[in-house]
């Protein structure tokens, strides 16, 4: 009877270890919202062998709304002043959760070789979400084109320009269409993710790149605020620092990216 027993008791048992192992396994199952290009191909190689998925983005508005809705449980492609600033627009309660790369805005043209060459009135493309759209006015202002407001900062808009001598044309459009508009414009100032999906390389195309010691040069993992310490979201964290990653980042973009941890 005791053995009987005993056989049921390991019968059980062993009939449980799948549904444990199961369990296991969601825990660590996490969705990734990325913009597509270089964020893409990062994470790509930092999800080998992991319960992820990626869900690619065209914008810099809806990886946040996603997340914010928990349609995915983080974003890679944003850094902490345009964080801080979707945060109180829209009453988010995103965190970061690590430092993912650096990457510089850089100003661009096919039509001349230095920003002095700009012609009067020419015209000039911004990202037009806030955040960006400041980050390339003060690209601008340090290039001498322009002068800001003094107490502008990271909320500088075309409004806050002070001295215009070229007079200047802003032409405001989403971050993802400025590398493809610079056909129809004198200059853009472009998010390194979308200027190296466009083929473009920072160091060598960029007729001005922006201080790489501000706080927009750095791209966080971001996720909502409570799940920073969820099991999936931290073994993605480590795969994406890791050596491997570093190298394929350094390898790839030359120096266009490099990683921020």
């Amino acid at each position: 009877m005791v053995h009987k027993r005993s056989l049921i008791a390991a019968f059980a048992a062993a009939a449980l270890l799948p549904a444990a192992s199961l369990v296991q396994a969601q825990d660590l199952k996490v969705t990734i919202g990325v913009t597509a290009g270089p964020h893409a191909q990062i994470a790509e190689v930092a999800k080998q062998g992991l319960k992820v998925k990626l869900v690619e983005f065209g914008d810099f508005i809806q990886p946040n709304a996603a997340l914010a809705t928990g349609d995915i449980d983080a974003n890679i492609y944003q850094h902490q002043p345009f964080l801080d600033a979707q945060n109180k627009d829209r009453g988010y309660k995103l965190v970061p959760v690590a430092k993912a790369v650096n990457q510089q805005m850089g100003v661009y043209s096919k039509k001349i070789k230095k920003l002095a060459d700009l012609k009067s009135g020419a015209r000039v493309g911004i990202p037009n979400d806030p955040t960006n759209g400041s980050r390339a006015l003060m690209v601008l202002a340090k290039q001498g084109l322009i002068t800001l407001k003094a107490n502008a900062g990271a909320r500088a808009s075309v409004l806050d320009i002070t001295a215009n001598p070229k007079k200047l044309k802003f032409i405001e459009l989403e971050a993802a269409q400025l590398a493809r508009a610079l056909d129809d414009l004198d200059a853009a100032a472009v998010n390194s993710s979308y200027a190296v999906a466009a083929g473009l390389s920072p160091q060598a195309d960029s007729l001005a790149l922006e201080d790489v010691n501000t706080p927009y040069v750095t791209v966080l993992i971001v996720t909502r605020a409570g799940h920073e310490q969820d099991k999936g979201l931290q073994a993605f964290v480590k795969a994406y620092q890791s050596p491997e990653v570093k190298a394929f980042v350094d390898k790839t973009f030359k120096g266009a990216y490099t990683t921020a941890w």
